[in-house]
């Protein structure tokens, strides 16, 4: 959404709302949060109400603002995390990009320690499906202590590009290389688990979710999610079940209505896009995934 920026007063009531009817999560995502007008104001009044904000952002003015942040309140940041160096700089095409990520983290873990909750949201996608880049990211969470989250490169967000002839997406023969990435993620999951935030079982199925995509019939639970949107657009999900829009009316008139519900019980049932959204905790709570991707199983499956 291009030029498109939530106000203060619409923040300020989907908090209120989102107090009022039990939503106890708040992630200030993007775009790029860090660029918001009203950043600092929307922590402190968040942080006041006693709600739980997280914020998701590329790094690049971390440096900067992270001062006034952690004075409003806000104590959890994910990093944007695709690749280091030049990789990184690539795929945000601008130079010198990561030098001012890492500028950043490494202020904030110098000042704030571990009082700010640091994540690196590592994107596996093509460039970065490589053992190499992988060593790369992990000598980085290992440097300033991020754990690392695994996300997976998206084939139907809309705010995710697939590149030049869908150069980021992966292709049926490309299993064996995220095989080979995930043995070692397995490998570095049991060495150290507190840097790796998947679960073994939840890294097991990555290869099938990003091979499968909307073949990966593993019931959804962002039927519990309200996404917003910049232009105020107010849907189920990052992707489709549009319930409204906050210029016309607030988040309480949206919520718990008979178009809420029937919204939620298509997303459980996977009437939609069919995303790989919070795959591992699919993965753990659907029963068949379980079975398929628990130690045992999965070792009689490819011996």
């Amino acid at each position: 959404m291009p030029g498109a920026q939530l106000p203060w007063e619409i923040v300020r009531d989907i908090f209120d709302d989102a107090k009022e009817f039990g939503i106890p999560n708040i992630r200030l995502y993007g775009g790029e949060p860090l660029l918001h007008k009203y950043l600092v104001r929307i922590v402190k009044y968040g942080s006041d109400l006693g709600l739980n904000l997280w914020m998701t952002t590329n790094g690049m003015l971390l440096r900067e603002r992270i001062d006034d942040l952690y004075q409003a309140g806000l104590r959890t940041i994910d990093i944007g995390f695709y690749g280091t160096g030049d990789a990184y700089d690539a795929y945000v095409q601008r130079p010198n990009r990561f030098a001012s990520l890492e500028a950043g983290v490494a202020y904030t873990r110098q000042r704030y320690g571990t009082a700010i909750n640091l994540f690196l949201a590592w994107v596996l996608m093509r460039p970065t499906c490589t053992v190499d880049s992988l060593r790369k990211t992990w000598e980085f969470a290992e440097k300033y202590n991020t754990p690392i989250s695994v996300n997976l490169i998206h084939y139907s967000l809309p705010y995710f590009t697939e590149g030049v002839d869908r150069e980021l997406q992966f292709r049926p023969e490309d299993r064996p290389a995220i095989e080979e990435v995930v043995d070692h993620l397995i490998s570095l999951k049991e060495a150290r688990p507190q840097l790796i935030a998947p679960s073994v079982m939840a890294l097991r199925s990555v290869p099938d979710w990003l091979i499968k995509g909307p073949d990966m019939a593993v019931p959804c639970d962002k039927y519990r999610l309200i996404w917003v949107g910049a232009d105020g657009t107010v849907q189920l999900c990052y992707v489709t079940f549009r319930l409204g829009n906050l210029h016309e009316k607030r988040l309480r008139e949206m919520l718990f209505t008979p178009a809420h519900y029937q919204a939620a019980g298509d997303a459980f049932a996977l009437r939609c896009p069919r995303c790989h959204c919070g795959y591992p905790a699919r993965t753990e709570m659907h029963v068949p995934s379980r079975w398929k991707y628990s130690h045992d199983a999965f070792t009689s499956r490819v011996s």
